[in-house]
């Protein structure tokens, strides 16, 4: 069976800055795009049979630089990432300055407005647990591996339930922009393969 291929979107100008960006719909910056075309020969190593991707242009772009073309790729919203609620667009450094000790992963956001209210880690990791069951799915009906394009914070709770982790436990999983992590099996246990991988070795 193959492995799970989780790629980051390349940087954004709010990725770059440290904003939170869940549901805004940020385009990816030209170092951002060359971030994506730099794991072409990456994913060409591989053999693909299946990729499902975030319906977020900065997600769906990356997809399209690294070789992955539309047509052959699910739009999934589970793979969308984290809803900051009220903290959309803010900074750590900011929310800490009225919530000393703020921590995403164990204190979750502070409610948004009514079509973006936020969620807390088991809320996403709930998502996390559906996109893993359908690749779980697609794995067991192709030859070769599966890429899931999508977002740092959530691919992170995603690796953690992966591992059979708590979704605050994600916390652990750092992911840098336009990098992979590939998740596997030894001895028919769930491990990490690889992570920040790019071109010229680790992030």
């Amino acid at each position: 069976m193959g492995d799970l291929l989780l790629v980051r979107h390349g940087e954004t100008e709010w990725s770059r800055s440290g904003r939170h960006t869940g549901w805004t719909d940020v385009p990816l910056t030209e170092h951002g795009r060359e971030e994506a075309r730099r794991l072409v020969p990456f994913i060409r190593s591989h053999r693909i049979g299946a990729a499902f991707v975030s319906p977020l242009q900065r997600a769906r772009e990356t997809a399209q630089l690294i070789g992955i073309d539309h047509g052959d790729a699910r739009i999934d919203a589970d793979l969308r990432e984290w809803d900051y609620g009220g903290y959309e667009g803010v900074t750590t450094v900011e929310i800490q300055r009225t919530r000393p000790g703020w921590f995403l992963f164990t204190d979750g956001v502070a409610p948004g407005p009514p079509e973006h209210p936020g969620e807390n880690p088991e809320e996403v990791g709930e998502r996390a647990d559906r996109v893993l069951a359908k690749a779980d799915a697609a794995l067991c009906n192709i030859e070769g591996s599966v890429v899931l394009v999508a977002h740092g914070h959530f691919l992170r709770v995603l690796t953690a339930r992966y591992l059979g982790l708590a979704p605050s436990d994600g916390a652990l999983f750092q992911l840098a922009t336009g990098t992979v992590g590939r998740l596997g099996t030894e001895h028919g246990r769930p491990v990490i393969a690889g992570w920040n991988l790019k071109p010229g070795g680790p992030a």
